[in-house]
């Protein structure tokens, strides 16, 4: 079996996130989800797992943070090119979500920013390995 990731998120409506992020490009899988979570496919390797609150703390005895006032985690999805960086965070803004910063150009590679409407952040990005190869073997040449 192929390793896979599923990333958990603690959302306060299960149906509110499932449509974010069936809008910004999430494929729901019927199969894994009720009303206490949606499972959201972003590829065959990389899962989202929406789960309200209350489910969302079955699986731990911590505190639960609240993501629009604190910051667990930042999950970065790579895209195939910059114009894929900006209509993916272009549709989440569209969907109800938040820029977190202006995009960053670093040359070999191209970022945004973005919370969902429950205040968990994304950063999807477009990396060219070669030119960073590239700079990376110029700088060390100097």
């Amino acid at each position: 079996m192929a390793r896979m990731i599923f990333v958990n998120l603690p959302v306060e409506d299960v149906a509110r996130a499932t449509a974010f992020y069936q809008a910004i490009g999430f494929t729901k899988n019927e199969q894994f989800s009720n009303e206490r979570g949606s499972a959201m496919d972003w590829s065959d390797d990389i899962h989202v797992m929406l789960l309200s609150r209350d489910f969302f703390s079955t699986f731990t005895t911590k505190r639960i943070v609240d993501p629009r006032t604190e910051t667990g985690a930042l999950h970065a999805l790579s895209l195939d090119d910059r114009a894929e960086v900006d209509r993916f965070t272009e549709a989440a803004l569209e969907a109800g979500g938040r820029e977190l910063h202006e995009p960053e150009d670093m040359g070999f590679m191209y970022s945004r920013g973005f919370e969902d409407p429950d205040g968990n952040g994304w950063g999807p990005f477009a990396m060219d390995v070669a030119a960073h190869a590239a700079a990376t073997a110029e700088g060390a040449g100097q």
